[in-house]
């Protein structure tokens, strides 16, 4: 069967949010469309996003790291929130492998997102259904929309092509290649629910650093040597 999914490269991704942005644009018009912010801002957010990234640092300074990190629904091929729904709202396509929510059956009552172990689920204040991560369904699946076009709109916007995607049960397609030789891995297989999308990791580098250079080679008092003051007239003591 094919297993549509994303392969995401946490090597390359730069934390612009262009593919939270594209997301957003295109599915808040289209078939899963709207997606509200009713509060975007403040202690209490409430707003409807498919697709998030998540930015941290790790290790101590200086020898840090900023981590970049999207996350959206993994497609998993035993998803957890299709047999806990009571109206069978969720539901996992059989020809493509794409999770949904039917939103004429969803009665908002959240035991979807409780069985989902990585969050990827939102209450649309405004709707009051669930929604999540589509995979762009309607553009994946649109027979007059040529093949570059036929991709999720994070795909296309991502400006460093840190997003892939393809059938992951094809071992030729480029995101099992992708998968095989650059070691991608499922995020937490521990819970038994074969997540469709992986991650590719992060290349370590190693990298020397002086004392030295962790003091601005620009600081204007170090390049004018005026770290002790002499008693001589300077031009901030003229009166012009």
């Amino acid at each position: 069967m094919t297993q549509l999914a994303l392969v995401i490269d946490l090597n390359v991704c730069v934390g612009c949010h262009a593919c939270v942005t594209s997301c957003k644009e295109w599915n808040t018009s289209g078939w899963a469309g709207p997606m509200v912010d009713q509060n975007p801002y403040g202690a209490s957010p409430n707003g409807t996003f498919f697709n998030r990234v998540q930015t941290f640092e790790v290790g101590t300074f200086p020898d840090t790291e900023t981590v970049h990190f999207p996350k959206s629904c993994l497609h998993c091929e035993e998803p957890p929130c299709v047999p806990v729904c009571p109206t069978g709202a969720s539901y996992k396509r059989a020809d493509n492998g794409v999770v949904l929510v039917d939103y004429d059956k969803c009665i908002g009552c959240k035991y979807c997102s409780w069985a989902c172990p990585y969050g990827a689920r939102e209450l649309d204040a405004e709707q009051k259904v669930m929604k999540k991560c589509t995979l762009c369904i309607d553009r994946i699946t649109d027979a007059k929309l040529s093949e570059r076009d036929r991709k999720p709109a994070c795909v296309l916007a991502c400006p460093t092509s840190a997003r892939l995607f393809g059938d992951v049960h094809d071992p030729d397609s480029e995101v099992s290649v992708a998968i095989r030789e650059r070691g991608g891995y499922q995020l937490m297989p521990e819970w038994g629910t074969k997540p469709a999308n992986h991650y590719l990791p992060r290349q370590k580098t190693r990298i020397h650093i002086d004392p030295d250079e962790l003091t601005r080679v620009d600081n204007p008092l170090r390049k004018e040597d005026l770290t002790s003051y002499t008693g001589e007239e300077t031009l901030d003591d003229v009166a012009w």
